[in-house]
């Protein structure tokens, strides 16, 4: 993972945070995170995701591509494009494909498309392997606190 200046601002100004506020930069964040080419998950089909037991996410095509709340997803076929369109929100991943240990915390940091879990249905993305590891061990805790903190920027959104 490159660290950019952006990122490890984030990351140092979040370390003081609380896991009950959101530090006011967070605010400003857009709703789905990308390293500024507007792809979910790096371009990563999140789709199949929901097949594989392990390793690194499966790249798309822009051949097979759809728009979901502003955002550009890519698939590897067909298939996994029309399964997404069927139902883009179970898909998509969960607090906008940011870190879901850092949303747990109260604080935005970027979203591995690597670090990734599917857990009761959704899609979980982490800022590494290490981390995602870390927020394992109390999942259902960690995600309780991540969806109240991401309804704090995004009322309403899933």
């Amino acid at each position: 993972m490159t660290l950019t200046r952006r990122s490890f601002t984030t990351l140092a100004v979040a370390s003081f945070a609380t896991s009950l506020a959101m530090p006011a930069f967070a605010t400003t964040e857009p709703r789905w995170y990308s390293k500024g080419d507007n792809l979910v998950a790096g371009g990563r089909d999140v789709v199949a995701y929901f097949s594989l037991d392990s390793g690194d996410g499966v790249l798309g095509s822009d051949a097979f591509m759809a728009k979901h709340k502003g955002s550009v997803f890519h698939f590897a076929n067909a298939e996994n494009l029309a399964t997404f369109q069927g139902d883009p929100d179970k898909y998509a991943p969960r607090f906008g494909g940011y870190c879901a240990f850092a949303m747990s915390r109260g604080y935005f940091a970027p979203g591995d498309p690597n670090a990734w879990s599917v857990h009761e249905g959704a899609l979980y993305l982490n800022v590494s392997k290490t981390i995602r590891a870390r927020w394992a061990l109390r999942r259902a805790s960690h995600i309780a606190s991540g969806d109240k903190n991401w309804m704090t920027h995004f009322p309403g959104e899933r």
